[in-house]
């Protein structure tokens, strides 16, 4: 470890699967860190043990008198085009006009959209969109910022979507950037409005930019007007969040939408580390466990519930506050998250998520990792990553030449605060770089010398 700034702290175990050997430890397994995205494989296997591989979310479109309500289950995956064909098919049976309002029923979820424990700077960022039982478009929308050549900058949305940007930021040189620390910022509203500030050094193409929708049912609000007017369906009435007062109607289901099934929706959260699905999973395993709405606390609460029934790993003392590990009050230790690859592994042919996790150099978040590219590390881990601020993780399999699982092992380092280096210093290789290269050789090292049970 001796690669790592001054004050930093790790804690690290590689242990041999079927000899259930323990090959390195740095003696501190027991003590807590910010797991980050590591957290992720926590709520993939409660999702697994708890919802089943045939779980879908589902989306259903009701008409309830004269009024449409739209029953959103939570589902992350739910697009403006899947609203389209739910509405296509409800006309192509006959609607269309609707006489009344249409409700969006958000009552799928309560509680904070948002985890206790998100840091304030980064909720208009879409790795940090709302977590919310009315979600479309990933509560995400893209948009791009353009220097010009009068020191002005420049932002454009393209026009279907129903946000508002605007920008004061100003174009500068590198050296102005440097020497004024002026960066740029995002300021949100929860309105869907948006203001850039600060400055973005001058560039020949645009910054592609990513806002984490503020008000996700603003949003669907304002896009299902869209889509009604896109598909000729007549309505004069509001759109209203919430269900209609009079439960007396009769209700008819005119279409439902299905999400992809369960194994899916987790190979996009472990590959591409997908924080919405991850949080909108945690709140429907509260739902679905404790039956009543799904919120941060009982989803929380529900995915230890669930992982101790089903493996005996006691959860109890391990602070969680999501189940992305976006919070910045997660933490988790490494024998425990050892005894949770462990269960993975032993129960790989039920499970099956060893499969849905990234490959070193080959697929998902792990793809173009530095410490990962080259030989002999390449193709030889399967593990899943977690970044935060001052946090650099790693839990997974290193394989064995047959290329399967034959040890864990748990990186979790805290505390990396590195020297920054000026612009006019020479390129250098990351300490984190540097540590974690030699830590994953050991890794593959140690996989391939052990021998098959």
């Amino acid at each position: 470890m001796a690669q790592l700034p001054q004050g930093s702290r790790a804690s690290l175990i590689v242990e041999s699967l079927n000899q259930r050997s323990t090959l390195l430890d740095t003696q501190n397994g027991d003590l807590l860190f910010p797991p980050a995205s590591t957290l992720k494989l926590v709520t993939a296997l409660a999702a697994k043990l708890e919802l089943g591989n045939d779980f879908r979310y589902e989306t259903r479109l009701e008409q309830r008198g004269q009024d449409i309500v739209i029953d959103f289950s939570g589902d992350p995956t739910l697009t403006t085009e899947d609203l389209i064909q739910l509405f296509l098919i409800a006309k192509k049976n006959g609607l269309t006009q609707i006489h009344g309002d249409i409700w969006l029923n958000n009552s799928a979820f309560t509680g904070y959209d948002r985890a206790v424990g998100w840091p304030w700077d980064i909720l208009g960022v879409c790795y940090s969109a709302p977590a919310t039982a009315v979600t479309l478009d990933g509560n995400c929308v893209q948009a791009s910022i353009y220097t010009e050549d009068n020191g002005r900058t420049r932002v454009y949305v393209p026009e279907h979507f129903p946000v508002y940007v605007t920008t004061k930021a100003t174009s500068v040189s590198k050296d102005y950037q440097e020497s004024t620390q002026c960066d740029l910022e995002l300021i949100t509203a929860s309105n869907n409005h948006y203001q850039l500030q600060g400055c973005l050094i001058e560039r020949t193409k645009p910054l592609p930019l990513k806002f984490a929708v503020q008000d996700p049912e603003l949003y669907t609000q304002r896009m299902l007007s869209n889509v009604l007017n896109q598909i000729n369906v007549s309505f004069s009435g509001s759109v209203n969040v919430g269900n209609p007062t009079d439960t007396s109607v009769m209700t008819s289901t005119l279409a439902t939408h299905y999400s992809l099934p369960l194994t899916s929706l987790l190979t996009t959260m472990l590959k591409e580390s997908d924080n919405l699905i991850a949080d909108n999973l945690t709140k429907t395993l509260g739902a679905k466990f404790y039956i009543q709405p799904g919120s941060f606390s009982n989803g929380t609460k529900a995915i230890k519930q669930i992982i101790f029934a089903h493996t005996g790993i006691d959860l109890r003392n391990i602070p969680m506050a999501d189940g992305s590990g976006l919070s910045r009050n997660n933490r988790f230790s490494s024998h425990t998250m050892a005894q949770i690859l462990r269960h993975i592994w032993l129960n790989d042919e039920q499970l099956n998520l060893i499969d849905l996790m990234p490959k070193s150099g080959e697929s998902g978040t792990l793809k173009y990792r530095r410490s990962m590219r080259k030989d002999p590390i390449k193709s030889r881990i399967i593990a899943k990553s977690g970044s935060l601020y001052g946090s650099h993780n790693m839990t997974g399999f290193g394989l064995d030449l047959s290329g399967e699982p034959s040890t864990l092992f748990v990186q979790y380092v805290a505390d990396y605060y590195p020297e920054k280096k000026s612009s006019d210093s020479p390129p250098t290789v990351a300490p984190i770089t540097l540590f974690e290269e030699t830590f994953y050789k050991d890794v593959v090292k140690f996989s391939q010398l052990m021998p098959k049970k």
